[in-house]
């Protein structure tokens, strides 16, 4: 009777133990893919930027040249230039 308890007792910590084996290889993982989820969020956000620089430029260049496209820049920048001014002024 008693050798049976203790047969029990040591299935039940052989269990216990296997159990804490298993939740700390899913923490692991866990930690693991929240990682990987945050370098993705930082791609995303990198080629969001990308994409609206190229929607930029092809804004400019859909309608004209590349010396056309700089010129609107250029017009646009010294606008933004004379704005700043007012607004110091």
């Amino acid at each position: 009777m008693r050798e049976d308890i203790w047969n029990d007792i040591y299935i039940l910590i052989s269990m216990y133990e296997k159990a804490e084996r298993e939740c700390e290889t899913v923490r692991k993982e866990l930690q693991r893919k929240e990682e990987m989820m945050e370098e993705y969020r930082e791609q995303i956000k990198e080629l969001e930027r990308q994409i609206d620089s190229l929607k930029l430029k092809n804004a400019f260049l859909s309608t004209s040249g590349d010396e056309e496209a700089k010129g609107k820049i250029d017009s646009l920048i010294r606008e933004i230039d004379r704005c700043i001014a007012l607004l110091e002024g």
